[in-house]
């Protein structure tokens, strides 16, 4: 299943940006998650941009999943091409959060060890 949800995965990657739909902004497609069916398939993307961007691009990616749903039975022999449901990821963002934290802990840490020695 993990082959399935990964090539899956390239061929939105792919199709994603080839979009010409104004709603849908930077999007990376983080990971793909199918049914043991292959009937349905819920698709992660990571967005860049305030929460109202986030929601233009996953209602412009559910009104295009029919041409990338077109796409996925194009590029791959599935025996059923599954019925995308995209989500907002939002593990990219945190990382970006975390990563962000140490730096703001250590600028605030730093004026207050120089007053203590």
């Amino acid at each position: 299943m993990r082959r399935v949800n990964e090539s899956i995965r390239q061929v939105l990657s792919e199709g994603v940006g080839q979009l010409k739909d104004p709603r849908i902004g930077f999007v990376t497609v983080t990971g793909v998650e199918t049914s043991p069916d292959l009937r349905h398939a819920r698709v992660f993307v990571s967005v860049l941009g305030a929460e109202r961007k986030r929601t233009q691009t996953i209602e412009g990616l559910q009104a295009a999943h029919a041409v990338l749903q077109t796409r996925i039975a194009r590029e791959l022999r599935l025996k059923r091409t599954p019925q995308l449901a995209f989500e907002y990821d939002p593990t990219v963002e945190r990382g970006v959060n975390a990563s962000l934290s140490p730096r703001t802990r250590t600028r605030t840490a730093t004026p207050s060890a120089r007053c203590s020695r």
